[in-house]
Parts: C-alpha cells; sequence; structure tokens
C-alpha cells in the first residue's frame, strides 16, 4: 500500500509516520512512501489551503499529489492516511476540486490508518500479532472530520485487537482547534470554552494510567496545553502493542 504522511506528521510528530510504518511492516504489508514527480518538496494535499480560502493553491498541490500516487491507484493500491482533515480531502473535496476518473479513484482507495487495518481484520487477512499494554484502560477522543464520516467505528475496531485494553469513546464534541480556528488570537477564548464543554474535564477526570487516544494533530495538542496530558495517535499505541 502507499502510506500518505501529510505535512503534520511529516514535519511536527513524525513518530506517527514511523509508528505507522512499523505496524504495518509488522502485519506483512510491502509499503510505498510517494515522491513527487518534479523532485521538488514534499507532496501536500492542501488542506490547510483550502481552509483559508486558496482554492487555486489547493488545487495546485492536489494536482501534485495525483501525479505522484496514481499509478499506484490505477493498480488498486489503496492510499493509507494518518491525519484525519489530510485523508478524507481525498475522498471529500478532492473529486470536486478536479472531478475526473483519477480523483474518483483515489477518493475510493484512500482509507485512513484504521480503517485499514479494520477491514483487513473484519476480512480475516489481517495478521498482526499484538500484546497487552501496561495500561488497561483508555481514552478515545474523535476528530471531527473522523465524526463527520462516521468512521470512529475503525478506531474502536482497531484498538479491541489489543488484549486486555478497555476503550471508552469520550462523548464530546469539537476539540476546539477547528484546523486554524484555535490557533487565531482572536479565536483563544472561544476554543478554549469549547474544548471544556467535554473534552477537557474528562481528560483531566482521567487517572493517570489512563492511555488517551487522538488522531487528530490538533486534538492532541488542544489536549496538551489545557490539560497538561499527552494523547498519542493510534498508531503509536499499536506500535506499543507489537508482540
Amino acid at each position: 500500500m502507499v502510506l500518505w504522511v501529510d505535512t503534520f506528521n511529516r514535519y511536527f510528530e513524525p513518530e506517527n509516520a514511523r509508528a505507522a510504518l512499523a505496524v504495518l511492516e509488522a502485519a506483512g504489508y510491502r509499503v510505498h512512501l510517494p515522491r513527487p514527480v518534479d523532485g521538488g518538496r514534499p507532496l501536500c494535499e492542501g488542506r490547510t489551503l483550502l481552509a483559508a480560502g486558496f482554492v487555486d493553491d489547493a488545487r495546485s498541490e492536489a494536482k501534485r499529489l495525483l501525479q505522484a500516487v496514481t499509478p499506484f491507484i490505477q493498480r488498486g493500491v489503496p492510499l493509507i492516511g494518518l491525519e484525519p482533515s489530510s485523508l478524507l480531502t481525498l475522498r471529500d473535496e478532492y473529486p470536486s476540486l478536479l472531478p475526473g476518473a483519477e480523483t474518483t479513484a483515489l477518493a475510493t482507495n484512500a482509507l485512513l490508518f484504521e480503517e485499514f487495518l479494520a477491514r483487513q481484520h473484519a476480512a480475516g487477512e489481517l495478521k498482526l500479532e499484538l500484546k497487552a499494554l501496561p495500561q488497561k484502560r483508555a481514552l478515545l477522543h474523535g476528530h471531527c472530520h473522523q465524526k463527520a464520516f462516521a468512521v470512529m467505528g475503525a478506531m474502536q475496531q482497531t484498538l479491541a485487537l489489543i488484549p486486555q485494553l478497555e476503550v471508552d469513546l469520550i462523548d464530546s464534541g469539537c476539540c476546539g482547534m477547528a484546523g486554524a480556528f484555535g490557533y487565531e488570537a482572536e479565536h483563544f477564548d472561544l476554543s478554549i470554552q469549547m474544548a471544556e464543554l467535554d473534552l477537557l474535564p474528562a481528560v483531566r477526570a482521567a487517572a493517570e494510567d489512563t492511555l488517551l487516544i487522538a488522531n487528530g494533530f490538533s486534538c492532541r495538542h488542544q489536549i496538551a496545553d489545557g490539560a497538561g496530558r499527552e494523547a498519542r495517535h493510534v498508531a503509536r499505541v499499536l506500535r506499543d502493542a507489537l508482540a
């Protein structure tokens, strides 16, 4: 498969990408990392450009990514992503940005890391040996894109593969970051108010040995800044559970 490492995980939290690679290789998959055809700067799907209204620039980034991954997609190779907002942009906005067979095929073959693993497990094709972790309980926060696309179930199914781990989903709305919204000074207070509705109180109430899991980059940083706790991407949790 193709492992799509978005800008957030490439530059800010590369440990997530390394963990995902370790898990996929442990399961016996051959992993390709896409490179730009023009040999220039690393690929970007353009999510942040779209969020800021730079549609033409986002379309240019989409074309670069398509050039790099289309040869794989044409052969039916799935493209696996780590950051919900980045990967689901390929499923949602790309067919509108660049209508055509290539983006339709990409949208069909683009899966979140945990979606891919859950589907392989359901099909009886996942060969991944996992062991119990020192932690026996985990709290899971869903990114808004995961909720909007109804793929939180895949997170829960994937985490259920870890022996003896009890996983509870935090009944929360948006963490308050909403992409770049919470990073802007004029929105800081509102962002924190949103986080304080459900997410941060649940995190503060969690025992120290409770795993905190969130796949969204901004969600993890809101948790760290607002509650002083580290939340991990599911790829890191699975990597730690490799037998």
